[in-house]
């Protein structure tokens, strides 16, 4: 009796996969690439999903490099470079210097970080220098050394630790007031 291997000969289903930009059932919005996928229940309802997609305030230039870490995926004892975005659904914990960071609500990094731009949802711990904006969401907290150029925090958005304005950086980009209130 021969045995089939798990591994192969079985179809995976491709609804966790998104096709690439210009492949059939993408659509550009916002100037971000989205895939669009209706459930059977949602389509007989006449409803659109792509309102739903995750959104990602930072665009990736074409032909940028952009590493995602996704749920329940653990990256430890890395360096990451050479990333112009990294996006965290799970865990990393790493050294990195990058163009843009996104921290999912779901997301934590630890370690590390020199970032241009960072949008925390979740968790960082460590050391984070973010040479133009850091934006903090409401779910967003942030603990350990921080040096910013701008900050924005979101009602209910946590900073904790030694906290450094960089004027060095500030000067560098076109910022009035190094602190900001989201409304």
């Amino acid at each position: 009796m021969a045995l089939q291997s798990p591994f192969f000969g079985n179809k995976r289903e491709s609804e966790g996969f998104s096709p690439r930009p210009g492949q059939t059932g993408a659509s550009t919005v916002g100037g971000l690439n989205t895939v669009q996928s209706v459930s059977p229940s949602a389509a007989s309802q006449g409803l659109n999903t792509a309102a739903h997609a995750p959104a990602a305030a930072a665009k990736v230039p074409e032909g940028g490099s952009k590493l995602t870490v996704g749920p329940n995926i653990k990256l430890k004892g890395v360096e990451i470079t050479d990333c112009d975005t990294l996006v965290v659904e799970g865990l990393v914990e790493a050294t990195m210097d990058s163009r843009v960071m996104q921290i999912a609500e779901q997301g934590a990094f630890k370690g590390s970080a020199e970032i241009d731009i960072a949008e925390i949802r979740g968790q960082f711990d460590g050391n984070l220098t973010v040479r133009q904006k850091l934006v903090i969401y409401a779910t967003g907290k942030v603990t350990g050394k921080i040096r910013y150029g701008k900050v924005v925090i979101e009602e209910g958005g946590r900073l904790s630790g030694e906290v450094e304005f960089s004027a060095d950086m500030a000067s560098k980009s076109s910022a009035k007031s190094p602190l900001q209130v989201a409304a």
